[in-house]
């Protein structure tokens, strides 16, 4: 039988229990999907601790990559035994099999794995809006990007060099500075360990940066204001540490007639359309080897709480996977 992953109450990895369920026929406009591999993602651990408020009790997962097995009425762009995968909702990714959305289904090629795609569609889909969409980065963008030897950050770097950008990653040690610099950071900083807007003015000959990918939050904010060039973009992206204090209209004009936005993933991938076109451009930047789908640990589907302390901890270092 089925088995899938579902939350009754918010708190800590304990409160991801394992329910086995009947498969289920799929109604209008759905499919049945048995899957390979299901991505983890940080937006699933800010649901399950409550940060991200989800109606209870739910099922976790908006990234899996699977085969269709049975299909419901009216559905025309997938068949049985398509190799397909999807982001975001409905939640319930973490499992073995189920019901999805015939239309958010995008079809996968047959020379990426399913384990290769669940490693990167999400966070290649959230890279390819920031880069190309939130900022137009291209030859020439100076950019400062924190997280820099996480998972996102190292689709962030590669596809971001690709374009021609000038890249100076942040790590929050000296021990992942190896892997920033490995994703292609021309520069790596260490947050705590120098004054980061003076080092970003030295590293850019007193220009600083076009734009600033901040998922950090409080901590880092007024410092990574402080790294723009005058009219620069910070783009917060998260807050792992914590929201940014309340700024003023007049703070942005003092420091340079700044922007700041505040993106988020599913304004860039709900329309259908542009939800394809972007999945599209992560699988070619698969093929071409600008994103290089390295997982960094994959754990049974029973153990999913194990994968969410991993990653909470700040102990993985890259792309986490669950299988079936």
């Amino acid at each position: 039988m089925p088995v899938t992953i579902r939350i009754a109450t918010t708190g800590g990895p304990g409160v991801l229990k394992a329910e086995t369920v009947e498969e289920q026929h799929p109604s209008a406009g759905e499919v049945w999907i048995e899957q390979d591999a299901i991505g983890v993602n940080y937006l699933d651990v800010t649901q399950r601790n409550g940060s991200v408020p989800v109606p209870l009790p739910s099922g976790l997962g908006l990234e899996a990559a699977g085969r269709v097995k049975s299909i419901g009425a009216d559905v025309d762009n997938v068949a049985i035994g398509d190799r397909v995968a999807y982001i975001l909702g409905p939640a319930g990714g973490y499992a073995s099999g189920r019901l999805y959305p015939a239309k958010r289904l995008v079809r996968v090629p047959d020379t990426i794995s399913s384990d290769d795609v669940a490693t990167v569609l999400f966070k290649g889909i959230t890279a390819h809006y920031l880069i190309h969409s939130t900022f137009a980065v291209g030859p020439g963008t100076t950019v400062l990007l924190y997280g820099a030897a996480g998972a996102v950050g190292q689709i962030l770097i590669r596809w971001a060099k690709s374009l021609g950008a000038f890249v100076i990653g942040v790590v929050s040690k000296e021990a992942s500075a190896a892997r920033a610099t490995s994703a292609g950071c021309d520069a790596v900083l260490v947050w705590g360990a120098c004054d980061l807007p003076a080092e970003v003015t030295k590293l850019t000959d007193g220009r600083k940066v076009d734009v600033v990918y901040d998922g950090i939050g409080k901590p880092t904010f007024l410092a990574s204001l402080d790294s723009l060039r005058p009219r620069g973009l910070m783009v917060s992206i998260g807050a792992s540490a914590g929201p940014p204090d309340p700024v003023t209209v007049g703070m942005l004009n003092a420091k340079g007639s700044l922007y700041l936005t505040r993106p988020g993933l599913a304004a860039h991938a709900t329309d259908l359309t542009e939800y394809r076109q972007r999945a599209d451009a992560v699988f070619e930047a698969v093929l071409a080897g600008i994103i290089k789908p390295v997982a960094w640990k994959t754990f049974p589907l029973s153990e999913a709480a194990a994968a969410h302390a991993a990653l909470e901890s700040g102990k993985s270092k890259g792309a986490v996977l669950l299988k079936p």
